[in-house]
């Protein structure tokens, strides 16, 4: 059996409830797997998988708005650990950048004093991660350093800006939804502000009356003639595709805006029955839309493949954009207070979704795959969903073991554009998309609560103790919650109407009182309850009694729980025996009325004990003496020990030991009662001290007795000393005074109208005090003590607090609390500990089989922390352990296990080339550096890159998915504007005979009839003539010299010469638009040129995208650039890795890398691995060998034999 362990040291918490209409937005899920959410002031960390909150940042003093987790895209190193950092935004304008772990504030930002609309930080550049976008009302968006909190740049609009949104494949391009439409901003930069005032695109309603239409640059046409105002538009989100798409959000559809036609190109539009979107979030790894819908429904919709595998003609397969539902998750019963707020998908895996709600709750659901039959219903109209044949990003081994459910992208297959040739049938399996919900995190119902801690621990109870708050509600149920973990461990139903007070009877049952709205005598139902926690059984104290009569005022248990007073309105009190459920005394007509009353902690049980002992002691040698010895005692004597033996019958628990209470009258007379079993005496009276007014409250402890009145004074006795002390606090009515618990502990809590505060009796000062408006925002409606050193608080804005003695709403150490279940988050390990794991469960080259037993490594690098990080997940641990796993499917498995973004994008790169080349290899076909392998040799079994990845994906697929794009483009076109970016487009493209004929479309009395004409003209009779070209190509150069780039560009086209183009392109400093261009025009060896200059550009200190560089050269084949190209760039420890590994490219950097890789090692304290890459690194790695086994005589022998393992 397990041996049970007490945690006496509770940790500061806060228990959250209900959330404020303004955290309706506040929440955000982060590459490092956790969810941060607004309650109130405060801001919840989620872990979802194991549904519990593991911190409460508290800091903010209104309520906050916007929380946004900064961006993992950057190697991880000592230098640049993992942590975990939220920005927070509250209706005040107050932005705080915090350290989760700590709970401390990195920095506040403060600009002006209105709640900010919406921040994002920026992650695309490598030299900064600290940089943090806001917009500040009404119509400033502002750059701030997160880590200082200095003002970088500010810039003003003239409409009022909502929020805002990146292009996520190009950072200069930022779109603003204000109050007039969507402004366009494209020289977005981190070193100054935009310089112009942005492009503006106004939505037009088509039914607008024409006094309120503005003049439009580009009308955007609702569809389906429904009316459209502006401010119906929700949000704008850019898609996670490079089809420089923008969705719109309106209650009843979802319009895809083509940004270069300004167009609708596809809707998302809801039945007349169905229910009104409120939020859609786009998916990068699929072309997927999450949608949730008012009743709190979330729906997976997935966009149809563009062309199904028996059409012919390309061209008339795109007609729209279609997104066809494929799961739903169930609704939540929606009221005037339960409605659905935000839904967050899960950055890594985009298959978890989390909804917030209203009332506090959180519901996590989590999209799983089942293979269903091959045959489909032909009357769903669906084609069907196929699993994809590859794991990691590499065919899966006849053996191997793969987890479904990964993500998103291993789940369902690529979406097959025109053209493309879809993988055999043999390898495919149909999958069906289920939602199931996998968490759900309940939060406190709607105050006012009623508190009482259970009684303290104690020497005798220190085995079995545990922490128990209990939690009276409005609604007449009861919740326990174990303070150790900050859990909920009873919900009991036991009253109709509000709680008005708890009072613990032991350490497992409690007393509870509710009453109902009075009628109109001013009669009242009082319920008073017992309940016995470990079964739930309840019943009424008090029997039948209870129905219309005065309300129960309070009720207070005696130190030993052997008796309770009942204190009523208008009617005198009730004694009653808690052991037994009976009715002591009913006190008489004339009886005073209480206004506060007080048990006193002396009583006689330890005197009753020992005369007890004494008698039975005296019985046993009574009853061992002999007869004549017996008749000398006195029979009086042996009468007196058998009456008390008989007085304390049936052992300790029969003792009625003699106790006595306090209470006060309306005047202020003190009145002293005292109760032994059956018998109750009135004692000794003390006269009203006039300098207190009515007394609310009384506290006993030891010899110190303490009454506070409604005005706010407290008089502290000495009842020792014959002492008494006023101090007016001026705080007005003191509402509860409690005692701490402990031994010695004269420390006294008091609560008023506006706060609390914490008195030492024995010097008679203030402690620490808390008041509403200067340290808080909340009022405070119960207090109590949960241990000798925190008091816990309920407050108005329906949360518990548990602080220290201090009362500063002090977050925690998220490292040094207990979780009830373990959580994977590498984030919470010190940076060496994190990186220590990440080698470990990337590489073990050392040994022969891959082990997860980490202990032996890890315990240094931990250095003494208690958290093991493997426990919890033990779904991945037979994925890990399997022989069949190759390297790069580990690496990329590892990164999105510690949710590195930048590492996932790396490996998904790096994977998918590294195959590819070795399958051209593999058949011979000669493929130059800079070259990707010939069209033919793309049939992989892992297919192409998915297209969210931009100009990095295959030429040849590539250029079908513009294709595709411009032929939707084409289907959509409405005005002649349209026409001519359609046929511009199409020239660039070299689908010369349809530019042709959009060409030709232009009519007579349009001005450019003349020029398109003549442009048809010269596009159909283009010869490859020396004379012809090199007159085209002078008029293309001065056109490109005359400032029209774009026409001399598409000269250049036309005569083949795409490469001059992209140089010109880059020359004036569109580079995106240049490797767009090579991607789709030029042969490889040209394509490669244009792209090795863009890395070189990539690379420069102006841009800083290294990153983005390293990408560029891994797609292009040129595996050994990395390395010299990037010489000091910390990722190339992990290419080297897989690349020795792989293949076999002798470079003079490898050596030196391989040594610098094994000095890591050695720093996280991995010896082993450290001699196994200083071994391969040849004469460099000699002197770190030596190092390593320096006074351990010779190398050992294994560690020599690894140079030959290649």
């Amino acid at each position: 059996m397990i041996p049970y362990s007490v945690n006496i040291k509770l940790a500061a918490r806060t228990l959250t409830g209900t959330l404020n209409l303004q955290n309706k937005t506040a929440v955000d899920w982060g590459w490092q797997g956790l969810i941060a959410q607004g309650c109130h002031s405060s801001i919840l960390i989620i872990d979802p998988k194991t549904s519990q909150t593991i911190q409460v940042l508290e800091r903010h003093k209104a309520n906050v708005v916007k929380v946004k987790w900064s961006r993992e895209n950057y190697h991880h190193s000592l230098s640049s650990p993992y942590s975990l950092r939220l920005a927070s935004a509250d209706s005040a304008g107050k932005i705080i950048v915090w350290d989760v772990v700590s709970g401390t504030a990195h920095c506040e930002i403060q600009e002006h004093s209105k709640p900010i609309q919406d921040m994002d930080w920026l992650w695309t550049q490598d030299a900064s991660r600290d940089l943090l976008l806001a917009i500040h009302p009404p119509n400033y968006i502002v750059l701030w350093n997160g880590d200082t909190g200095t003002k970088l740049w500010k810039k003003s609009y003239a409409e009022n800006i909502l929020s805002f949104s990146f292009d996520p494949f190009d950072p200069s391009n930022l779109a603003l939804l204000t109050s007039e439409g969507i402004v366009f901003i494209s020289d977005f930069s981190h070193s100054k502000p935009p310089g112009s005032g942005g492009k503006k695109v106004y939505i037009a309603s088509p039914h607008a009356s024409p006094a309120h239409t503005k003049p439009v640059p580009a009308a955007l046409p609702a569809p389906t003639g429904a009316k459209k105002a502006l401010n119906k538009v929700k949000v704008l989100i850019t898609n996670e595709k490079p089809t420089n798409h923008m969705l719109l959000l309106y209650p009843r559809e979802i319009l895809i805006l083509d940004l270069e036609l300004s167009q609708t190109v596809g809707v998302v539009a809801i039945e007349r029955s169905g229910v009104p979107f409120i939020q859609v979030v786009p998916c990068a790894q699929r072309d997927a839309l999450f949608c949730l819908h008012e009743n709190g429904c979330i729906t997976l919709r997935v966009c149809r493949s563009t062309t199904a595998p028996d059409e012919s003609d390309p061209e008339q397969s795109v007609q729209e954009l279609v997104y066809d539902l494929r799961s739903q998750c169930d609704a939540i019963r929606v009221t005037k207070t339960v409605r659905p707020y935000r839904m967050v998908i899960c950055p890594v895996n985009e298959n978890n979704a989390a909804l917030t709600v209203s009332d506090g709750r959180v519901m996590l659901w989590e999209l799983k795959a089942h293979v269903s039959k091959p045959t489909v219903n032909p009357s769903s109209g669906l084609s069907p969903l196929y699993a994809p044949v590859a794991f990691c990003g590499s065919p899966l081994g006849q053996n191997q073991k793969k987890i479904q459910d990964l993500s998103l992208n291993t789940m369902i297959g690529q979406s097959l554009v025109s053209g493309a040739d879809p993988p055999p049938p043999t390898l495919q399996q149909e999958v069906q998309l289920k939602f199931l919900l996998t968490g759900l995190l309940s939060g406190l119902p709607l105050p006012p609560f009623a508190l009482r801690m259970c009684p303290p621990l104690t020497t005798k109870n220190i085995n079995h103790y545990q922490p128990l708050l209990a939690v009276g509600t409005s609604n007449g149920s009861v919740l326990v919650y174990n303070l150790t973990s900050g859990l909920l461990h009873k919900d009991l139903s036991v009253h109709s109407c509000e709680v008005k007070g708890i009072e613990w009877v032991s350490l497992t049952s409690f007393l509870s009182f509710a009453t109902s709205t009075p009628n109109n005598a001013g009669l009242v139902r009082n319920e008073l309850q017992h309940v016995d926690l470990p079964t739930g059984r309840c019943f009424a104290f008090r029997g039948e009694q209870g129905n219309d009569e005065p309300a129960i005022e309070m009720m207070k248990v005696s130190h030993l729980k052997q008796y309770l007073v009942v204190v009523f309105r208008d009617k005198p009190l009730e004694l009653w025996d808690v052991r037994t459920g009976t009715l002591l005394r009913e006190m008489a007509k004339n009886f005073p009325t209480v206004t506060a009353l007080e048990w006193s902690p002396s009583h006689n049980l330890k005197s009753l004990k020992k005369k007890q002992l004494l008698a039975r002691e005296a019985m046993a040698r009574y009853t061992t003496l002999s007869d004549n010895e017996q008749s000398s005692v006195e029979s009086s004597v042996i009468s007196l020990l058998q009456d008390a033996e008989s007085k304390s019958e049936g052992g300790g628990q029969a003792i009625s030991a003699r106790e006595h209470f306090v209470f006060t009258d309306t005047d202020g007379q003190v009145y002293h009662i005292t109760v032994e079993g059956n018998t109750v005496k009135d004692g000794a009276r003390i006269p009203p001290d006039g300098s207190m007014g009515s007394i609310a409250c009384i506290a006993w402890k030891g010899d110190t007795l303490v009454l506070g009145d409604v005005d706010g004074n407290l008089n502290f006795w000495d009842l020792k000393a014959r002492l008494s002390r006023g101090i007016p606090t001026h705080r007005g009515w003191v509402k509860k005074i409690r005692f701490a618990p402990g031994k010695g502990n004269q420390k006294l809590l008091v609560m008023y109208t506006d706060g609390a505060e914490v008195w030492d009796t024995k010097e008679v000062s203030m402690v620490s005090s808390l008041r509403i408006g200067r340290n808080v925002n909340y009022r405070i409606l119960d207090i109590d003590w949960c241990t000798s050193d925190k008091v816990v608080l309920a407050s108005e804005d329906g949360c518990i607090r548990v602080l220290e003695m201090a009362m500063k709403s002090a977050s925690y150490r998220m490292d040094e609390q207990d979780l009830t279940d373990p959580v994977w988050c590498p984030y919470l390990l010190l940076p060496r500990a994190a990186l220590t794991l990440k080698a470990f469960l990337l590489l073990q080259p050392w040994s022969g089989t891959f082990t997860m037993d980490i202990t032996q490594v890890y315990v240094s690098a931990l250095n003494g922390s208690h958290i093991n990080p493997l426990e919890s997940i033990y779904d991945m641990k037979s994925v890990l352990l399997d022989p069949e796993l190759n390297l790069l499917q580990r690496c990329l498995l590892v990164s999105r296990l510690f949710g590195d973004e930048s590492d996932l994008q790396f490996w998904t790169v790096a994977a998918h080339y590294l195959q590819s080349f070795a399958q051209a290899r593999h058949l011979s076909v000669p493929v130059p550096e800079g070259q990707t392998p010939a069209e033919g040799t793309q049939a992989t079994p892992q297919g192409h890159l998915d297209i969210y990845h931009d100009t990095l994906c295959e030429s040849f697929y590539f250029q079908r998915f513009q294709l595709e794009r411009v032929h939707l483009q084409e289907v959509k076109r409405s005005s002649y504007e349209h026409t001519k970016k359609c046929a511009d487009q199409l020239l660039l493209l070299g689908q010369t005979d349809r530019a042709v004929q959009l060409l030709l479309e232009t009519s007579a009395d349009n001005p450019s009839y003349y020029c398109d004409s003549l442009k048809a003209c010269l596009v159909t009779t283009i010869t490859s003539s020396g004379p012809s070209q090199s007159t085209i190509k002078l008029v293309a150069t001065n056109m490109i010299a005359n400032g029209k780039l774009a026409e001399g560009v598409q000269l250049l086209c036309l005569i083949d010469k795409a490469a001059d183009a992209c140089r010109y392109l880059q020359t004036y400093g569109e580079w995106n638009r240049a490797a767009w261009l090579a991607k789709v025009r030029l042969n490889p060896a040209e394509s490669s040129d244009v792209l090795k200059r863009w890395a070189e550009h990539l690379c420069s200190p102006q841009v800083n995208q290294k990153s983005k560089a390293i990408l560029v050269l891994l797609s292009l084949g040129c595996f050994h650039k990395p390395l010299s190209h990037v010489p000091h760039y910390q990722l190339l420890w992990d290419f080297i890795l897989v690349f020795s590994l792989t293949y076999v490219l002798p470079h003079k950097l490898i050596g030196a890398a391989f040594v610098d890789y094994a000095r890591l090692l050695r720093t996280l304290g991995l010896r082993e691995s450290a001699a196994f890459w200083a071994s391969r690194a040849g004469g460099a790695g000699e002197q770190l060998l030596e190092e390593l086994f320096q006074g351990e005589g010779a190398v050992p022998e294994e560690t020599e034999g690894m140079e030959n393992t290649e």
